[in-house]
């Protein structure tokens, strides 16, 4: 069996009771993340991992959404709750290793609390990079490694077991990944003890090949590396 294969089944499994759960977390933990997210959306706008749809509500009229669901029973609930919000939105099965569109195909490319659960989340990361026009924004917001000894403790003991069961991982950083694919970091905000982070940042609109080798600009990744980001 594939990893994509263990984690459609166990989020088809826990689809039925995904909202319940997450709405707990949500009031503990995560503020006002998802209207933070999708408030930046504009223009074609892919949902990376869309679940059950928890964050069509907070996107901006005109936004033309795609979304993209490795569970079916998932991508069922997100189907209901974009006809109760009455929006339109191309719902589609697959997976975040390998996204089904051309080089280029959209302005907003967002992924909410889903690189934790990915299996390859670099991988995940590069195709979300791979769809997103020049000048495109990348969304993401997840939790991760804490900001402290201790947290990161906890999180390492959690992940003995989070890990085998759900393919959870609670010590990730994306913005590593970001960062390394040459993106500008343009906003990132990191709270509750460091868990939560979230960031928007804009992909280039030159082909880092063709840049001036003599140019002193810094790139994301000098930046990142050196905290600026």
């Amino acid at each position: 069996m594939s990893d994509d294969d263990k984690q459609r089944r166990v989020w088809d499994r826990h689809a039925r009771g995904y909202d319940r759960q997450m709405a707990f977390i949500e009031r503990r933990f995560l503020r006002d993340t998802r209207a933070w997210i999708c408030r930046q959306a504009s223009g074609d706008t892919l949902e990376v991992a869309i679940g059950t749809g928890r964050n069509l509500p907070y996107y901006p009229d005109g936004v033309r959404i795609t979304g993209v669901e490795l569970s079916p029973r998932m991508l069922e609930i997100a189907g209901q709750r974009a006809a109760e919000l009455g929006r339109e939105v191309d719902l589609r099965l697959g997976t975040a290793h390998r996204l089904d569109f051309a080089d280029a195909t959209f302005d907003t490319v967002v992924c909410t609390l889903s690189l934790c659960a990915i299996p390859d989340d670099h991988r995940a990361v590069e195709e979300m990079v791979r769809v997103l026009r020049p000048n495109g924004l990348l969304l993401l917001a997840d939790h991760v490694v804490g900001a402290t000894r201790p947290v990161r403790a906890v999180q390492r003991l959690i992940e003995l077991v989070s890990v085998p069961a759900a393919g959870e991982h609670f010590r990730r950083r994306p913005i590593h990944d970001v960062a390394e694919a040459g993106l500008h970091i343009e906003k990132r905000q990191r709270f509750a003890a460091g868990v939560i982070e979230r960031l928007a940042a804009r992909k280039p609109a030159f082909r880092r090949s063709g840049a001036d080798p003599s140019c002193d600009a810094k790139t994301p990744v000098d930046q990142y590396r050196q905290g600026l980001a």
